[in-house]
């Protein structure tokens, strides 16, 4: 907020919309209500959510829940879902509408670290499912057909494509830091780090998989 130079009351606030939250650069949440409640309405949110999406055969429906943090703001799904445990539906929920906030957000920053590592990660790049070549387009329509798949299509495959995706991007991070390690320290060290990330997200998201397939994941 600002105000004009010697003005003696201040103006009305004036509200920012807060930086979309994405897990290439995970922070934790604080939270300050019932753990309990807030574990219970999470599990009952991504509940609906999903039985809603997947019982509908309108594709309008998907359109609309796959577009939900863009219209709710990435803010208020973290609200509910980002404390739930990561191999959790609502977890698992929260990663995939993350990723793909993150994706839509810097598509071209996405596309240069899944280029680095995608001739190296093969088999997650063809699980993946990105066209060729993995230009910004193309990774915000993969972010868009991943998420969308959660709802009219296999969930645990969804769960494994983004899976996949968070490998080939991590891997390319990683190369990518290997290159900037003498030149750029800092950015080589925060590169490194995010890969990491990444890699458990894909582990998380993997284990998430299997469990809905044992029909466990809730």
């Amino acid at each position: 907020m600002s105000e004009q130079a010697g003005s003696s009351t201040p103006g009305p606030p004036r509200h920012h919309k807060p930086k979309p939250f994405a897990p290439i650069d995970f922070e934790p949440f604080a939270g300050g209500a019932d753990p309990a409640r807030v574990s219970e309405a999470a599990h009952l949110a991504a509940q609906a959510l999903v039985r809603r999406g997947r019982d509908s055969d309108d594709p309008k429906v998907t359109r609309r829940l796959v577009k939900l943090a863009d219209e709710q703001g990435l803010e208020a799904i973290a609200e509910m879902w980002a404390e739930s445990p990561a191999r959790s539906l609502p977890g698992a929920l929260w990663r995939l509408y993350a990723l793909r906030a993150a994706t839509i957000q810097d598509p071209e920053r996405i596309s240069v670290y899944f280029k680095a590592g995608k001739d190296t990660a093969q088999v997650s790049h063809v699980v993946a499912g990105a066209a060729e070549p993995p230009g910004a387009d193309e990774m915000k329509s993969m972010a868009d057909a991943i998420l969308s798949g959660a709802f009219d299509g296999e969930f645990d495959v969804a769960l494994e494509r983004s899976a996949a995706f968070c490998r080939v991007v991590a891997l390319g991070q990683a190369t990518l830091a290997d290159g900037a390690e003498h030149s750029n320290e800092n950015h080589a060290s925060k590169l490194t780090r995010n890969s990491h990330l990444l890699v458990k997200t894909a582990e998380d998201l993997e284990h998430a998989a299997n469990a809905w397939r044992l029909g466990e994941l809730d």
